[in-house]
C-alpha cells in the first residue's frame, strides 16, 4: 500500500455532523492541514465521504 496526502481545502461549516467527525478522524481540523496516511481501505472510504472538502495526492 501507498500513502496519501490529503489536504482540507474547504470549510466544513454547514456539513452535516458525520462529515465533520470524518474529518477529523483523518486528523483535519483546519482549514489548509496537510496529513498523511497509508492508502488502506478504510481511509480510502473516510477520504471518500468528505472528497468534496479535501484534495488527494499520492505521497512520494
Amino acid at each position: 500500500m501507498g500513502k496519501i496526502k490529503v489536504k482540507q481545502v474547504r470549510s466544513k461549516i454547514n456539513c452535516p455532523q458525520t462529515q465533520k467527525l470524518t474529518l477529523e478522524s483523518l486528523g483535519l481540523r483546519k482549514l489548509g492541514q496537510v496529513v498523511e496516511h497509508d492508502a488502506t481501505p478504510a481511509i480510502l472510504g473516510m477520504v471518500n465521504k468528505v472528497k468534496h472538502l479535501v484534495s488527494v495526492e499520492e505521497a512520494n
